[in-house]
C-alpha cells in the first residue's frame, strides 16, 4: 500500500523533470543546416562565381564567412568555413585555428551598414552558445546588438574588473558570469578561446559546458564573459541571452 502511495509522486516528478530537460535542452529539426549553407551555397558560389551568397561574406583564406541571421534585422553570424561544430571542438585551442572572435569584431561593420548609419562600439556584443545552449552543430558566433539592461549592468561592474578571471559582482539575468578584460593585443594574439582555457582552472577539459560573450568597454579595452552550464539552476551556458536581436538599444530602427 505505501509503495502504492509513492509511485505516482514519483511518475509525476519524473514527468516534470522530462518537461524540464526538453524545455532547457536545444533542439533543432536539422542541427546541420548552418554548415549545409556554408558547403552546399556559400563556398560553391563564391568559388564558382565570386559571389557568397547567400553569405554576405566568405574569406576562404583566413577561414570564415559571414552570414545575415534570419533573427532580428542586424544580427549576423560569423562561422569557420572547416567543419568545427562549437565550443567542445578541440580546433579551437590550436595555435594555427583562425581568431574567430577578433574576426567576429571586426565582422560588425555588417550591421552598421545593413542599419544605415554608425553603430557605437557600447551596444554590439558577440556571443557564443555551449555545447548544450545551442540548436546548431557548427560553430557561429552572434554579432548583434547588446541588451540595454545588460549595457547598463556591464558599464558599472565591467571597469572594476582586472586582468584576470572573476565573477562578476551581479548575476546577469539571473546567472553567474566570469568576465576579465582583454587588450586589443592580447585577444589578437591569444584569442579568446585559449584566454578562457588556460585561465580558468579546468575549463580546458570541458569548454564545450561553458558559454563565452564580448562587450568593449570605454578606454579600448574588451571584456570578456563566461558562463559555465548548471543544469541545477537551469542554466545551459546560452549567453545569446545578454544580446537583443530587435536591437531596442538602437531605437527607433529605420
Amino acid at each position: 500500500m505505501r509503495l502504492r502511495r509513492l509511485i505516482l509522486p514519483v511518475l509525476l516528478l519524473l514527468i516534470v523533470i522530462a518537461a524540464a530537460l526538453w524545455y532547457f535542452w536545444p533542439h533543432s529539426s536539422n542541427p546541420n543546416a548552418l554548415w549545409n549553407i556554408i558547403s552546399q551555397k556559400c563556398l560553391p558560389n563564391q568559388q564558382s562565381n565570386g559571389k557568397p551568397a547567400p553569405c554576405a561574406q566568405v574569406d576562404e583564406q583566413q577561414g570564415f564567412v559571414v552570414l545575415k541571421d534570419m533573427n532580428g534585422p542586424l544580427q549576423y553570424l560569423l562561422m569557420p568555413t572547416a567543419r568545427i561544430t562549437g565550443m567542445e571542438s578541440p580546433a579551437l585551442l590550436e595555435p594555427a585555428t583562425p581568431n574567430f572572435f577578433s574576426q567576429a569584431w571586426a565582422a560588425r561593420h555588417y550591421m552598421a551598414e545593413k542599419y544605415g548609419k554608425p553603430i557605437d562600439d557600447s551596444n554590439v556584443s558577440l556571443a557564443i552558445n555551449s555545447q548544450y545552449g545551442r540548436s546548431q552543430n557548427q560553430l557561429h558566433i552572434h554579432i548583434s546588438c547588446l541588451l540595454p539592461e545588460v549595457k547598463n549592468r556591464l558599464i558599472k561592474d565591467g571597469a572594476a574588473m582586472g586582468y584576470d578571471w572573476q565573477e562578476l559582482p551581479d548575476k546577469l539575468l539571473g546567472h553567474t558570469y566570469l568576465a576579465r578584460k582583454v587588450t586589443p593585443a592580447e585577444l589578437n594574439q591569444r584569442g579568446a578561446f585559449r584566454i578562457l582555457a588556460e585561465g580558468v582552472p579546468e575549463a580546458d577539459k570541458k569548454m564545450g559546458h561553458f558559454g563565452m560573450a564580448m562587450v568593449s568597454l570605454q578606454g579600448g579595452d574588451f571584456l570578456l564573459l563566461a558562463s559555465e552550464r548548471d543544469l541545477l539552476k537551469l542554466n545551459n551556458a546560452s549567453t545569446e541571452e545578454i544580446q537583443d536581436h530587435d536591437c531596442k538599444v538602437l531605437n527607433p530602427l529605420p
